[in-house]
């Protein structure tokens, strides 16, 4: 890691991050590079986000959790592509509230999750910052060589099927600012799902026998999955009705005098995590009982048809979708 506040950043390095460093590839994090064997016969494949304070998580979320999904929604990206993740990179810029107690929390979150989905740390970079705090993650992980799933896969009749569910993570932000009227137990569980959401890695392998293309909802599921119809050159076509909900989303909607208003907001609204993807029907029984094996929900939304882009269905007709998705400046 690259000197910037010596005192700081090496206490910070040796006490706090070492022992999350895999024993042989992070060389204990006393070096500038990590050394990681090539495994024969696979691919290594990479991916990095960034979580920034006021824009990926709010000022009051606690840092524990700001880990935790660094880390998923890093191996949300991997699961979408049918990759076993193994370790990573971070970069930590703590701002001047992040003191030894936050940062130790950070790292518990961290080991909490290191452990539950086995990968271990690499190396990176840690500095202090006037700015807002911001980490990032670049997240390597392995398929067998040639195997990886991309965007541009989808053929004309394939079946169009999403994991989980989707609008918990939008709702949870909402949940987060006060501005839901739910039962305690519905809004503990939106909120939890926004601030730790739970990256589909125990599907990879199904990702990578059976779907055609793939990618993880960040954006908001429409707006991912129009990414995955240009890069395939292809139209997905999708029903609001079949987007599948969770308890807690399935109240909120309940309440919702517009229902098709209610349904956009939650096709749209992002942070949800789940995996998107098109497959042939032919294996549709395939993947039902692989998400079975797993306990996963899996619903199909939609087909893929001649033509470009996306098209959201409400009542059997197409609707205009002005803001698809959540988008960067």
């Amino acid at each position: 890691m690259a000197a910037v506040d010596v005192a700081g950043e090496f206490e910070t390095i040796q006490r706090l991050f070492a022992p999350l460093a895999h024993p042989e590839w992070g060389r204990g994090l006393r070096d500038d590079v990590a050394v990681v064997p090539s495994k024969p016969g696979h691919d290594l494949v990479v991916t990095k986000d960034v979580l920034v304070e006021g824009v990926h998580f709010l000022p009051t979320d606690p840092l524990d959790t700001v880990a935790r999904k660094l880390l998923r929604v890093n191996l949300s990206d991997l699961a979408a592509k049918g990759a076993e993740p193994f370790g990573y990179l971070l970069a930590c810029h703590w701002s001047e509230r992040c003191g030894w107690p936050e940062r130790m929390t950070f790292v518990d979150g961290l080991r909490a999750d290191q452990k539950a989905f086995g990968v271990a740390l690499l190396g990176g970079d840690t500095v202090v910052t006037p700015g807002p705090a911001s980490f990032s993650i670049t997240l390597l992980g392995w398929t067998p060589r040639g195997r990886t799933v991309g965007r541009g896969g989808a053929r004309v009749d394939d079946l169009v099927f999403v994991t989980g569910s989707i609008g918990d993570g939008w709702l949870g932000l909402q949940a987060a600012q006060n501005k839901l009227s739910l039962q305690p137990d519905r809004v503990a569980a939106l909120l939890e799902q926004y601030r730790t959401p739970t990256p589909r890695v125990e599907f990879s392998a199904a990702i990578r026998d059976f779907a055609s293309a793939s990618i993880d909802v960040s954006d908001g599921l429409v707006a991912d999955l129009g990414h995955l119809a240009e890069t395939s050159g292809v139209r997905v076509e999708i029903d609001l009705e079949t987007v599948p909900r969770s308890a807690a989303a399935q109240a909120w909607y309940d309440g919702r005098v517009d229902e098709q208003a209610a349904l956009e907001s939650l096709a749209t609204g992002g942070d949800d995590y789940e995996i998107a993807f098109t497959a042939r029907a032919a294996d549709e029984a395939a993947l039902r009982r692989e998400a079975e094996r797993r306990h996963l929900r899996l619903t199909r939304i939609g087909r893929v048809v001649a033509g470009q882009g996306i098209v959201a269905r409400f009542g059997g007709q197409p609707i205009p979708i002005d803001r698809p998705g959540f988008t960067h400046g």
